[in-house]
């Protein structure tokens, strides 16, 4: 038997869920779009301007201020995924370090104000931990399938010390400290592309 067609009363319901998350997410959206000006605090009033709602409204989605905040920074997480494209696993070495530092070096610097906002959050939520978990393991795991080449002759032991070399040197922490340092974006991109060539030539004589 086929089922009956949706209830009216349904899908008012659905709407209604469908309107519901809408506005969650534009409210989530906004307080982006001030962190990507700059500001590093969201006052409700500032954040239901730039919404396009209420305050009323955003604190009807929201409990509070700190659980906006922390669903706006788990919603950038998210959106770093969606910009990591496939790269080379194959060819001239120079080739494939050339278009990860690229891409890293753009979605890190994107990433910072987020990042230095996720410090200042005294407990991060589950969410927030889950996310940025998920970051991280992809993040090893492009690193795993771009230098299968160099880490397959390393030795077993030295393998896996190679591979914390690469990832500490391509992720945030290693950004923000020569970004902090006073090295322009460029010479930061240029830093990593050497530090990473350098960890991958110790495998040429392996």
């Amino acid at each position: 038997m086929q089922q009956s067609a949706q209830q009216p009363e349904e899908r008012l319901t659905d709407g209604r869920a469908e309107r519901s998350r809408q506005s969650r997410v534009k409210i989530a959206d906004a307080v982006l779009a001030l962190l990507d000006e700059g500001e590093s605090h969201f006052p409700a009033e500032r954040v239901a301007e730039r919404a396009g709602v209420s305050r009323r409204l955003v604190f009807h989605h929201y409990a509070d201020m700190s659980q906006l905040v922390e669903t706006a920074i788990a919603r950038r997480l998210e959106q770093l995924i969606e910009q990591i494209r496939p790269l080379p696993t194959d060819g001239p070495r120079a080739a494939r370090v050339s278009a990860l530092t690229e891409q890293r070096a753009r979605i890190l610097e994107w990433i910072t104000p987020a990042q230095l906002t996720l410090l200042r959050l005294e407990q991060p939520g589950d969410r927030i931990s889950e996310v940025k978990r998920e970051v991280l393991d992809f993040a090893r795991a492009r690193l795993v399938e771009i230098f299968g080449e160099e880490l397959d002759r390393a030795p077993a032991g030295r393998r896996t010390e190679l591979l914390h070399g690469l990832d500490a040197v391509t992720t945030w922490g290693a950004w923000y400290h020569w970004r902090s340092s006073g090295l322009s974006v460029e010479a930061a991109a240029r830093t990593m592309e050497t530090a990473v060539h350098a960890l991958l030539a110790t495998t040429d004589t392996a």
